[in-house]
């Protein structure tokens, strides 16, 4: 019955969330656009200083912090430019870590992975309110998880995984472990702990993939928007990152499996927020996609096509499936 419910629930996440038709295109990025976060602030804007001293931003771990938080420097400058407060950045080191701390009350903004996020609902549904969205550059309101290998591996499919090493980025990774673990065993038509002669946790997407490269497992699954060319890693996630960083040269690897589409996980704040904080925020993200595509290349991980505002509607089929998974185990 609950392999039932989570197929039955993931069906609906690849048709509720599709494509969108809109005029808009994702820029490529050129010389002639100016640094992230140099641009003068000219979006919507509202004192927030009559809500709390300082609005708060946490990130999920992708990637080293210091990686993480100078890649999205520009955003903390935009939003205190639109809120009229600090907004100091937070990195944790494990997806749980930013889960606690929003469940907490100590974060006004986190963009989540939809597992991740659902987590938080699912713990206390008044904690933290989603409020927009990316759109790839093909009008996909989601992406994808795929496993990897070693081009050199022998791994060309999913029969050569059987008795193999795999990583997983985390426990509460949509892509990197919550999706997979419902999908891959109908796939099989086995569980994944009959199949894999490990299952291993490698604390993020980047440390995973690198967990490939260098021989500590055998495959791995990272995310990626699944648009543009394999060459260049897609225009975004975990190996456009590091194809961008220079750690990662994509002859390096294959793809030998895909989820199905993904719903985007949500930029969410704090539910407590007023209505014109959220709106300002969601306001500014349109304002930095619109002026200064540095910073919008820098926070989305790569391209996109525009920016979307979602509700929690939006995640019903991730949080059925993650319910369902924490019942059945």
């Amino acid at each position: 019955m609950i392999k039932q419910i989570l197929t039955s629930t993931l069906a609906v996440a690849t048709i509720s969330f599709a494509t969108v038709t809109n005029a808009n295109q994702a820029v490529e990025i050129n010389e002639t656009h100016p640094e992230p976060g140099t641009v003068e602030y000219t979006g919507p804007k509202y004192d927030f200083s009559k809500e709390n001293d300082s609005f708060r931003v946490g990130f999920l771990p992708a990637e080293s912090a210091a990686d993480e938080l100078g890649r999205n420097a520009c955003l903390s400058h935009y939003l205190q430019q639109a809120l009229n407060v600090p907004a100091p950045m937070f990195y944790f080191s494990e997806y749980s870590g930013v889960m606690e701390a929003a469940l907490s009350g100590s974060m006004d903004y986190v963009w989540y992975g939809s597992s991740s996020f659902a987590g938080v609902y699912l713990e206390n549904p008044d904690a933290m309110e989603p409020i927009i969205t990316r759109m790839q550059p093909s009008g996909d309101l989601g992406y994808y998880s795929i496993m990897i290998s070693r081009a050199d591996s022998g791994i060309n499919n999913l029969q050569d995984t059987a008795g193999k090493r795999m990583g997983f980025p985390s426990p509460n990774s949509t892509s990197g472990y919550l999706i997979p673990s419902i999908e891959l065993p109908v796939a099989l038509n086995k569980e994944m702990k009959d199949h894999f002669s490990t299952i291993e946790f490698a604390g993020d997407h980047q440390l995973a993939l690198q967990g490939v490269l260098k021989g500590d497992y055998d495959i791995a699954h990272v995310w990626v928007s699944g648009v543009g060319e394999w060459s260049e890693g897609y225009t975004s996630g975990a190996l456009r990152k590091a194809v961008d960083k220079g750690s990662l040269n994509m002859d390096d690897i294959q793809q030998i499996w895909s989820s199905k589409l993904i719903p985007n996980g949500p930029i969410a704040v704090r539910k407590a927020i007023s209505q014109e904080a959220k709106d300002t925020v969601l306001g500014m993200h349109k304002w930095i996609h619109e002026n200064d595509p540095r910073c919008d290349y820098n926070v989305a991980n790569g391209q996109v096509r525009d920016w979307v505002p979602v509700d929690i509607d939006f995640y019903d089929s991730i949080i059925k499936a993650r319910k369902a998974k924490l019942e059945k185990n």
